[in-house]
């Protein structure tokens, strides 16, 4: 009995084993490249070894080495809707980036879309929300794709820059404590958990938990931030997010806030658009060409 017991323990776990390795074994890219900007998808690693993520890759002519942005997209508490939602792309946000000699990866994170798997990133109910528990998780996903994408020998190996929006920039947040010389910089577009709370504009659940999470983020932080929300978002309102980075920074943490001007009917879709990228593309532009990050805007 007792060998039967460890016989099919091995068989288990050598099928487990199995399985992770055909996860990690098909990474790297699996169509051809096609326009605009040599879109191409692949297959990325997760910390879910079981798990490979899908991704969208854009990159500028040539061979490079170029500097890599990874978009961390937002995502929503609802298993079902995480389940229905399409490849992230922020084509208009990739583009920007393209034409300024980034190549740009777009990893869909376990738990959403056609990536599937164990949702990671989960914040739990507004009672007990673990905020901290679900930035440090995205932050391992995005980190997964990015380190993956910096053994490429047309991506360099330093300077990368993060660029987060919502739950992503949440989890873009959670890794300013990366080291500057692989992430130099780091974008977030209403970062957050919690936003539109039993789906009622401007409710966001237990937010002075968010808060603390954001001085906890700040503990330890090395990578500057360049914090931007729409002045009509309803999920992360401009006061909510001004307090957000004030936490972050009072905990360490380097934040250059700016309140953007209203980008379509709601402000939260801001990264998604071409309006809305050419209302952060100032702020942006000076993101990617300061070495350092200073204090507050006072906008």
């Amino acid at each position: 009995m007792q060998s039967f017991k460890a016989l099919l323990a091995l068989f288990v776990l050598g099928a487990v084993w199995t399985q992770a390795a055909a996860a990690q074994g098909r990474l790297g890219p699996q169509a051809a490249e096609a326009e605009p900007n040599r879109e191409q998808q692949w297959l990325v690693p997760s910390p879910d070894p079981d798990t490979a993520a899908h991704a969208v890759l854009f990159r500028p002519p040539g061979d490079g080495p170029f500097r890599l942005a990874v978009i961390a997209h937002a995502s929503v508490q609802n298993v079902l809707r995480r389940a229905q939602m399409p490849q992230p792309e922020y084509r208009a946000l990739a583009a920007w980036l393209v034409a300024r000699g980034f190549a740009v990866l777009v990893p869909e994170r376990p738990g959403h879309g056609a990536t599937g798997g164990k949702y990671l990133e989960d914040q739990r109910g507004c009672d007990e929300a673990d905020y901290s528990h679900s930035g440090s998780a995205t932050a391992e996903e995005i980190s997964a794709a990015l380190n993956y994408l910096r053994g490429q020998s047309f991506i360099r190996p330093d300077g990368a820059i993060v660029l987060g929006h919502s739950a992503g920039g949440w989890g873009a947040l959670a890794l300013a404590g990366a080291d500057p010389a692989v992430v130099s910089g780091i974008v977030v577009f209403a970062a957050g958990r919690g936003g539109h709370a039993n789906d009622f504009p401007n409710q966001v659940c237990a937010p002075h938990t968010l808060i603390s999470s954001a001085a906890e983020f700040g503990h330890g932080a090395r990578v500057p931030v360049t914090w931007l929300v729409a002045a009509n978002d309803s999920y992360f309102s401009p006061d909510l997010s001004r307090k957000l980075a004030d936490a972050f920074r009072g905990g360490g943490g380097k934040a250059d806030f700016h309140v953007l001007a209203a980008s379509g009917s709601e402000g939260h879709w801001l990264p998604e658009t071409e309006a809305g990228v050419k209302i952060a593309s100032p702020e942006m532009d000076r993101a990617l060409k300061a070495p350092r990050l200073g204090g507050a805007s006072k906008r």
